[in-house]
C-alpha cells in the first residue's frame, strides 16, 4: 500500500511539473536572437546593381589562427555555409553573406576567397595536401557590444553598435574594390536588411 501511495505521489508530482511549465519557458525558434551582419555584393561599375560572387569561401580568423598561405581544404575555421561546393564544376553564386560577429570581443575578422577552388598540389591521389586556390581578401569588423534582454526563456542577445568595416589593403591583387555602410547609425540589431556593401 505504501509503495502504491509513493507511486501515485510521484505521478502527481511529475504531472504538476509538466503542466506548470509556462508558455514562455520555451524560446520559440522565431524569436530574434543575436543577429548576424549582412553584407551584400555590388558591381564596382554600377553600385546600384548587385554582382554575384562565384565559389565564395569564408574563413573566420581568431587569435589562435595563424593564416597559413595557402589554406588547407579541411581548415576548421571555414564557415560551413560558405565552403567549397561538392561539385566544383557547378559553382555557387551568391550576392550577399550573413556573418556572425564575435560576442566575446569587439572585433571580428574574416578572409573572403572569391573564385575559390581546390588545388591538389600536383598529387591527385593525396588529399591531405590539397589547398584552396582563389583570391584572398581580409575584412575587419570593429564594434561595441550591448546585451539586450529578450525573455525569460530566451535570455539575452547581443546587438552591435558603431560597426566599422575595413579592408586590409596591403594586397596588390584585391578583388574587393570598395566598401560602404548601408545603415545610418552603423548598428547590427536584426537581420531584416543589409548592413554593408562590398563592391567588386
Amino acid at each position: 500500500m505504501r509503495k502504491r501511495n509513493l507511486s501515485l505521489l510521484l505521478i502527481a508530482l511529475l504531472t504538476i511539473g509538466y503542466f506548470s511549465c509556462e508558455r514562455d519557458d520555451i524560446c520559440p525558434g522565431s524569436t530574434p536572437t543575436t543577429p548576424r551582419i549582412i553584407i551584400k555584393f555590388l558591381d564596382a561599375n554600377d553600385e546600384e546593381s548587385t554582382k554575384i560572387v562565384s565559389n565564395l569561401v569564408v574563413i573566420g580568423v581568431d587569435e589562435s589562427f595563424n593564416l597559413p598561405n595557402p589554406i588547407n581544404v579541411g581548415n576548421e575555421h571555414i564557415l560551413p555555409e560558405y565552403n567549397l561546393p561538392v561539385n566544383v564544376d557547378n559553382p555557387t553564386r551568391i550576392d550577399s553573406v550573413f556573418l556572425p560577429l564575435r560576442t566575446d570581443l569587439d572585433k571580428t575578422q574574416y578572409i573572403l576567397i572569391s573564385q575559390a577552388g581546390i588545388n591538389d598540389n600536383g598529387t591527385a591521389e593525396d588529399a591531405s595536401d590539397d589547398y584552396i586556390s582563389g583570391n584572398y581578401d581580409t575584412i575587419t569588423l570593429d564594434y561595441s557590444r550591448e546585451e539586450v534582454f529578450v525573455s525569460r526563456a530566451c535570455g539575452y542577445k547581443t546587438i552591435f553598435k558603431n560597426v566599422i568595416l575595413s579592408l586590409e589593403d596591403s594586397d596588390p591583387d584585391m578583388w574587393i574594390q570598395s566598401r560602404k555602410t548601408l545603415t545610418d547609425n552603423q548598428s547590427v540589431e536584426d537581420e531584416t536588411a543589409s548592413h554593408f556593401a562590398l563592391s567588386h
